[in-house]
Parts: C-alpha cells; sequence; structure tokens
C-alpha cells in the first residue's frame, strides 16, 4: 500500500471516530481529497485508492490536469469540485470543466457561471462560500447576502443550489472556533428547509474536521493530512 492510500484510510478512520463521538454515521460525511498544486500521479494513487471526489483552487493548473485526465480516459468518473477564490475571468475554465463549485459569493459570478455552463453537461452544483470568521483575507459573503444570493442560484437553469462552505478561523480558541462552527450549522439548516435540493454543509479541513463534524459538517476537505504539505514554489 502506497503512503496516499495509507493516508486517505487514517483520514476516513478520524471521520469514522468523529462522527460516532457525536452520534452520526460517517456514511453522511463525505471526504473531499484537496489536490491543488499537488502532481497528476498523487490523484491517481488517491484514485487507485478509492478516492473520487478531489478539490481544486486554481482554475488553470486544474484545467490542465482535468483536460489531461479525460484526454487519456483516466480517473473518468472523479467528481471534480473547484474550492478557490473565482476571478470572474476564469469563471469559463470551471463551468465547462468541474462537476462543483463551492465558492461562489458574488451575483456576478453566480450569472457567468450559468450563462458559461455547456448544455451537454449537467447543471453545476453549487454552494455559496460565507466568510463565516469576518476575516479580511479570506473570501465568501456575508450572512446578510445567503438568501438572496440562494434565490439567484435557485433561479438560475443551469445552476443546482446544494448548500454552504466555510473556512472557520484557524484559532487555538475552541470556544471562538464552535461559536463559528454553530453559526454555519444553523444557516445551513435554515437553508435546507427553504430549498429541497440543499444538502451539503462543507465545513472542516485536515486540522479541524472533528469539531466541524460535531457542528453538522456533511463534507470535509482535507489535503494536507493525504497528500503532505504543499509545494508552493
Amino acid at each position: 500500500m502506497n503512503q496516499i492510500a495509507q493516508h486517505l484510510l487514517q483520514v476516513k478512520e478520524r471521520i469514522v471516530q468523529a462522527a460516532r463521538r457525536v452520534g452520526r454515521g460517517a456514511e453522511y460525511i463525505q471526504l473531499l481529497a484537496v489536490s491543488k498544486t499537488k502532481p497528476l500521479e498523487d490523484i491517481q494513487a488517491a484514485y487507485a485508492a478509492g478516492q473520487r471526489r478531489f478539490g481544486e483552487s486554481y482554475a488553470q493548473e486544474a484545467a490542465a490536469k482535468i483536460d489531461t485526465l479525460r484526454a487519456q480516459a483516466d480517473c473518468a468518473d472523479i467528481e471534480w469540485h473547484f474550492i478557490g477564490p473565482l476571478q470572474s475571468n476564469k469563471s469559463r475554465l470551471v463551468a465547462e470543466r468541474f462537476d462543483w463549485v463551492q465558492s461562489v459569493d458574488r451575483d456576478k459570478l453566480i450569472e457567468r457561471l450559468n450563462s458559461q455552463r455547456p448544455a451537454g453537461l449537467a447543471p453545476l452544483n453549487v454552494c455559496l462560500q460565507i466568510n463565516i470568521s469576518g476575516e479580511s483575507s479570506k473570501s465568501g459573503t456575508s450572512e446578510q447576502e445567503i438568501f438572496r444570493l440562494a434565490a439567484l442560484v435557485a433561479r438560475s437553469e443551469r445552476l443546482v443550489l446544494r448548500g454552504l462552505m466555510a473556512i472557520p478561523e484557524h484559532t487555538s480558541d475552541e470556544a471562538v472556533l464552535a461559536a463559528q462552527m454553530r453559526r454555519m450549522q444553523a444557516l445551513f439548516t435554515e437553508l435546507a428547509q427553504q430549498y429541497p435540493s440543499v444538502d451539503t454543509l462543507s465545513m472542516g479541513m485536515t486540522e479541524d474536521l472533528e469539531p466541524a463534524i460535531a457542528h453538522g459538517s456533511t463534507m470535509v476537505r482535507v489535503g494536507t493530512a493525504i497528500f503532505g504539505a504543499r509545494d508552493y514554489s
């Protein structure tokens, strides 16, 4: 068994244990392997170990990976999630290739993704990103804008509203982290009551997947614990 396969097993066991502690079934929590900056070989190794959902953050880098894998007819059933900040001028790269976009946070992006999604593909699954910590360094819309943006997505023919995504504050203060996650859980519950298609709360990464699962996350986005530290050089 290669190292990536071992790491995947370890992360899945963390998910099982975290879910068990709060009386949840691990089968209701999806693992998104964050492969940004990682080579195709790492994606292929994770795929061979059974992983099917992958997250990317850089549109051009991701488009090249997806095109290469599809040209090789390799890893054909990967579900691709775009999870990084998305500039409007890169939206077509994402609309034409990805299955999900989790970082939608403004009207213009909704309109562009809807108009650029090819008719031959299934509608694009959308999560709205909330800047739940209010940090200026993070992308995402405000809590006050969520329901207006949700209505815009719901009216878009080529998009499907699936839920919310957030990156809570990176802090050692457990009370601060828990408060932000509780707020996300409440917003998700309210949104799901209004829209039957909403089923995804994307929250939790390598460092905080356990508290995220305790606060209702249905999808954790894990990169470092699977692939190792990222090389941004």
